[in-house]
């Protein structure tokens, strides 16, 4: 269901009817013909290996009644003596189109949407916003990491008008990205969860970084609502004339939100909850970290915002369900394992190393892998992560592929630590280092598929 008709399509793409046989109805949009179904509506985005355009004919085969694209590679008599009803339509470049199709639609929509941006945390927090929202709305919420300007549009093109409430992260590699997305979902109230080095490499500098996610606001007005994790040293300096501002924290006193009293446990975390200076009550979340804290006041101010009482946002942060692989305890019968194989940043390492340091174990291994995308700065921060391994009496260091000696010169103890130059080679080893009992930390970008690790740990020990 994209909730646009044909001259509506037309109209935001600013496209043509290039061919046309019979009627067609259409309910939804897809641009992987692998995953086109009757009456879909196919896209011919252009990558760097594919081109969209020359699979017209395997999407019309499948049953797809609208096709859109911004090349003609195929013949005319082709297509109308094999198959009927279907329109085919011109642009000039599809993913404008597919930009321009999601703002039309956000433009003409009622539902109000919460914008999600950070370093690290959009996920987390924004399975805590959709579980807090939804005890009083239907809410719509990003599939998995669609947050670019490709999943961003196809995500509002699947809401419809019965959900209230959507929220959606919005991602980027680079400046003006956000600015981009920002004009298409228009949010209503946005998010920032933190400022880190994420993307640095392309992006130069923490202010660079602080300017690309404050392009979430440039949209804003008066109505808007800004809601930032004070915490965040960059963060903490912002104020603005033209918008609203939200603060939350942990210790700062400025804050509207702010979490006293806080108990850390292995599957668990409490806080008492203040507003501005008036105790709330105690939250419990069934997730360990005091970054998991940071992300869920976002999501209480959020409710807040939304009117919901404070007593039902406790109850559904209670039964929290987060993404898959992030800090996901896996107890076993012989070791414990912290699955938290989605991404990694200094940041986000820190956080779970923070976890497994407040849990009680005789032995803990980290095995950690490269962190992407640090440019100039890779070195120094895989060696600072090795010194923060350390400094949190984390007992083994387990480092694998680029950079896995600046993490081991950082840790400073050449009898607990082992260096990989790869996941495969990390597998074959790993029987050798770790022991019954041990709590072991997995960790790194999506790209070294540590998950690999986890079930080779799971098929020895568990």
């Amino acid at each position: 269901m994209i909730g646009l008709t044909l001259d509506e399509i037309i109209e935001s793409t600013k496209g043509h009817i290039y061919l046309k046989k019979g009627e067609v109805n259409f309910r939804d949009i897809n641009t992987d013909t692998r995953k086109i179904e009757p009456k879909s509506i196919f896209l011919a985005l252009k990558g760097d290996n594919f081109n969209g355009n020359d699979f017209i004919e395997e999407a019309l085969k499948k049953g797809a009644s609208l096709c859109i694209l911004d090349e003609i590679i195929f013949k005319k008599e082709e297509l109308l003596s094999k198959y009927n009803n279907f329109i085919i339509i011109k642009v000039e470049n599809c993913k404008q189109a597919l930009l321009k199709m999601a703002q039309y639609k956000r433009e003409k929509s009622n539902i109000k949407v919460i914008g999600i941006t950070g370093s690290t945390g959009k996920t987390t927090t924004k399975d805590m916003m959709s579980a807090v929202l939804s005890s009083k709305f239907k809410v719509f919420k990003t599939k998995g990491n669609f947050n670019n300007h490709i999943g961003l549009p196809l995500m509002i093109l699947q809401m419809d008008e019965s959900y209230k409430i959507a929220v959606l992260e919005l991602g980027m590699s680079n400046l003006n990205e956000i600015h981009n997305l920002a004009e298409v979902s228009k949010p209503d109230v946005a998010v920032i969860t933190n400022i880190g080095l994420s993307h640095i490499e392309n992006l130069k500098s923490k202010d660079n970084i602080l300017k690309a996610k404050m392009e979430i606001t440039d949209f804003f007005t008066k109505d808007n609502v800004l809601i930032i994790n004070q915490q965040d040293p960059m963060l903490s300096k912002i104020n603005s004339k033209k918008f609203e501002i939200l603060r939350t924290s942990i210790s700062r006193d400025n804050s509207d939100f702010k979490a006293i009293n806080i108990n850390l446990k292995e599957s668990y975390s409490e806080f008492s909850l203040i507003y501005k200076g008036k105790d709330l009550g105690r939250i419990s979340l069934p997730v360990p970290g005091v970054h998991n804290i940071e992300n869920a006041l976002l999501a209480i101010s959020c409710g807040h915002l939304m009117g919901i009482d404070i007593k039902q946002m406790g109850e559904s942060l209670k039964v929290l369900e987060v993404s898959s692989m992030r800090l996901d305890i896996i107890k076993g019968e012989n070791i414990d394992i912290i699955n938290d194989c989605y991404n990694s940043s200094p940041d986000s390492i820190k956080a779970a190393i923070d976890v497994q340091a407040n849990l009680d174990k005789s032995r803990k291994v980290a095995i950690l892998g490269t962190m992407k995308e640090l440019g100039e700065y890779s070195r120094n921060a895989h060696k600072e992560i090795g010194g923060y391994v350390k400094d949190k009496g984390i007992n083994i260091l387990v480092a694998v592929g680029e950079f896995s000696s600046e993490m081991a010169e950082g840790y400073n103890d050449e009898k607990n630590v082992f260096l990989f130059k790869n996941t495969d080679e990390a597998i074959k080893n790993i029987n050798k280092i770790i022991r019954k009992d041990d709590l072991v930390l997995v960790k790194a970008s999506r790209s070294m598929k540590f998950e690999s690790i986890i079930e080779e740990l799971k098929r020895i020990y568990n």
